[in-house]
């Protein structure tokens, strides 16, 4: 990827990393493990990143692993080596099986049952080269940057622009008779322009990521409209305390669809670190909406055939008319569960938020319109959400919004309610969808919150 050459030699190594998979599985039976897994991997990466018409930085990276777990029962150990070699692997797998055989027992460990993997290896079309040299990366980067800087003398500096392109490759196989693999890709553009001078002195910023360089939005564009949220928040001041209705704009808004499925995942459940402990079949959302998953979006962030176990994925509605449906599970929380695996070891596959009352007008001024006088979300600051308890408290930076239409930016503040009434009280879901990776949802009205400002 370092030059216009340069690519992942795709077809040639998922045949090699498949003989390597097989022959570390086979050493670690002849070990005396009685199961393993092992999964090989390479990928290729290339960052750049400019600042006020300069190359700042240039980063190219090339990283290949060999990962492998055995078990001695239900005791297991791993290693991983990125030497290839035979006498390399024989070490590797000696490392892993002298851990297991010195490692207590857990009745949750394990591979997955022979019946939940998948056989259906499909191709998602997860994988477009995007041959590109730093000098052309660069290029594309300055473009974003310039774009930005002509928009308004107001934008006075920026923090820069980056291009990045990465494209990567796995074959993971066990001893119950799973292999399986497939090349993919991301890549990246984004900018983020300043605006103001001395303490009034503004930043935002905006990016496009694809698995199709094809399908990134052109710098200029980039460029423009990361200078316009920032020339936006020029008019902040604070507000005082009160309690409002709350617009998270979209790309916030996956951030709540993000705490939905951090509260829902096994690793939380089992350890009673959730708000939504034993909600299965509940009400957690208002009734008008809907959580589906679909893992096998063609060309999607978060699609795959099977997961980070080889389990085989599958759609399904997690949340309809507001009622929980199903947890994120692998097999070891699913077992710790007493319940059976859903095919999210690694996480969450093509996840989407939706609302049956919104319409297709539904658009961003409307969203507006719906919000009527309140606040608009557009940044939010620190980590403060308490899983354990629900409780939400964030510092924000928005818009006031004053019969429909944006009064001036706002700033020092802190959003503060509880996710369970917050899911609850979701008043709205606009058309303006945007995906982020493995998420999708529009802008999303909460009805009340509290706002704590002057």
């Amino acid at each position: 990827m370092v030059n216009s050459s340069s690519s992942l030699p795709v077809a040639a190594n998922q045949a090699r990393f498949s003989e390597l998979v097989e022959k570390v599985l086979a050493y670690a039976r002849k070990a005396g493990a009685s199961d393993a897994v092992a999964e090989v991997s390479e990928s290729l990466g290339l960052s750049v990143s400019v600042r006020k018409n300069d190359i700042e930085t240039v980063e190219q990276t090339r990283d290949r692993s060999l990962d492998l777990t055995v078990y001695a029962g239900q005791s297991r150990g791993s290693a991983s080596t990125s030497d290839f070699s035979d006498e390399a692997l024989r070490q590797t797998v000696e490392a892993a099986w002298h851990i297991a055989r010195h490692t207590a027992a857990d009745p949750a460990a394990g591979l997955p049952d022979v019946e939940m993997l998948a056989t259906d290896h499909r191709d998602l079309a997860l994988h477009y080269a995007w041959p590109i040299g730093t000098e052309e990366a660069a290029e594309l980067a300055l473009r974003a940057e310039r774009a930005s800087r002509a928009v308004d003398p107001r934008i006075t500096n920026t923090d820069g622009a980056s291009v990045g392109a990465f494209e990567g490759q796995f074959v993971m196989g066990n001893t119950r008779g799973f292999l399986g693999g497939y090349p993919y890709s991301r890549h990246s553009l984004s900018v983020a322009p300043i605006a103001g001078r001395g303490d009034k002195m503004q930043r935002d910023y905006w990016y496009t990521s694809e698995r199709d360089a094809k399908l990134l939005a052109s710098p200029e564009a980039v460029g423009r409209y990361a200078a316009e949220r920032t020339l936006s928040r020029l008019s902040a001041r604070r507000i005082a305390t009160c309690k409002v209705p709350v617009l998270f704009e979209a790309p916030l808004a996956l951030g709540l669809l993000g705490a939905f499925t951090q509260a829902t995942s096994g690793g939380a459940l089992y350890r009673k670190a959730s708000f939504l402990v034993d909600a299965l079949g509940k009400p957690v959302f208002a009734d008008h909406i809907d959580v589906a998953e679909d893992p096998h979006v063609p060309g999607g962030m978060g699609s795959s055939p099977f997961d980070d176990e080889g389990v085989r994925t599958q759609a399904r509605q997690v949340v309809e008319g507001g009622r929980l449906e199903g947890y994120f599970l692998s097999t070891y929380t699913a077992r710790k569960l007493s319940m059976v695996t859903t095919g999210n070891a690694g996480g969450s596959h093509n996840l989407s938020l939706t609302s049956r009352l919104t319409r297709k007008g539904d658009d961003f001024e409307a969203m507006l319109r719906k919000l009527g006088t309140g606040l608009l979300v557009t940044e939010l600051i620190g980590q403060g959400v308490n899983y354990v308890t629900g409780d939400y408290s964030r510092g924000a930076f928005g818009y006031w919004v004053k019969n429909g239409r944006i009064q001036h930016a706002v700033q020092e503040i802190t959003i503060a309610g509880n996710l369970a009434d917050m899911f609850r009280d979701i008043v709205a879901v606009g058309a303006d969808t945007i995906t982020r990776g493995t998420k999708t949802t529009g802008s999303i009205l909460i009805g009340q919150m509290s706002i704590a400002g002057t």
